[in-house]
């Protein structure tokens, strides 16, 4: 039975981590531009049909194209940012909100009529298989998912506090009007934004790609997760997401573990709706 628990605690942390990551995207783009990004999980979900196309073609293994992945949605938000998001900066928050919304319904619409809404996966990839810890079963997959989530994290962490572009992202979120009169670009500042924001969301894809199917609704499976690790973490916190998203990950899989799978998804709910109570700041969020 305790080894059965510290397994399930392993696995809630590696998801976690991946939830993290998720987070840290959508966090960024709210802490700079104050926009809720709706279409945030399908930048998630052209990651892991960019790595299953790669390696279908190519056979380009997931980690190969991992900084590919990473390249081309930076650039696909920089383009959104340009040609949509940038209309609607100083728009009202409802028109924003549909904004993304409709995005959101625009990519997965675009998903199913290129590839079908079929469930795709990746087979025999470089980290395929399981391997044991201490006794402990784990899948190499999810391992590397949960490593990878946190070289990303820590590297756009050190990104926004030790870069002058991190200062720059930085002083915009804190306070643009006084950011512009830095000299600071504050569009091409909501573009890097975007793009960053996307650049996380596509390596989550393509690292859950190597053992999560690929399907064009698959971002909705982790956008609403992701809107709680944000809450819990607090809007704008890298920290906090990092945190809430190993919290969230845990709390979800222990969850099912002891209550039942079918209980995962209301126990985060539940979290969620607490946390806009008692402490809607979140976290790390400043009060």
């Amino acid at each position: 039975m305790s080894e059965i628990l510290v397994q399930t605690l392993v696995s809630g942390l590696l998801i976690g981590l991946i939830y993290a990551l998720v987070a840290i995207g959508l966090t960024m783009i709210f802490g700079v531009m104050d926009i809720i990004n709706f279409s945030h999980g399908e930048f998630l979900m052209f990651g892991m049909y960019s790595s299953f196309w790669m390696f279908s073609l190519y056979a380009l293994d997931p980690m190969f194209t991992l900084p590919l992945t990473a390249l081309f949605l930076f650039g696909l938000g920089v383009v959104i940012y340009k040609l949509v998001i940038s209309k609607i900066t100083n728009a009202p928050m409802v028109s924003q909100i549909f904004t993304t919304f409709g995005l959101m319904l625009l990519f997965r619409g675009i998903a199913q009529f290129l590839w079908k809404p079929d469930f795709r996966t990746i087979e025999k990839s470089l980290v395929s298989g399981n391997f044991s810890l201490a006794g402990i079963q784990v899948g190499a997959p999810q391992v590397t998912a949960g490593v990878g989530a946190i070289l990303v994290t820590l590297g756009v962490y050190l990104f926004i506090t030790k870069t002058r572009l991190g200062a720059a992202l930085e002083a915009t979120a804190a306070d643009k009007e006084a950011a512009r009169l830095m000299g600071i670009d504050s569009q091409k500042m909501f573009a890097l934004a975007w793009g960053i924001g996307a650049a996380c969301a596509g390596v989550a894809g393509a690292l859950l790609s190597t053992f999560f199917p690929i399907f064009p609704d698959v971002g909705a499976n982790f956008i609403l997760i992701a809107f709680v690790v944000v809450n819990l973490g607090g809007f704008g916190s890298i920290v906090g997401a990092l945190i809430a998203g190993i919290l969230v990950g845990v709390i979800e899989v222990m969850g099912g573990f002891l209550l039942g799978p079918q209980y995962k998804m209301a126990i985060v709910l539940v979290l969620f709706l607490a946390v806009l109570m008692f402490r809607p700041q979140g976290l790390m969020g400043k009060a």
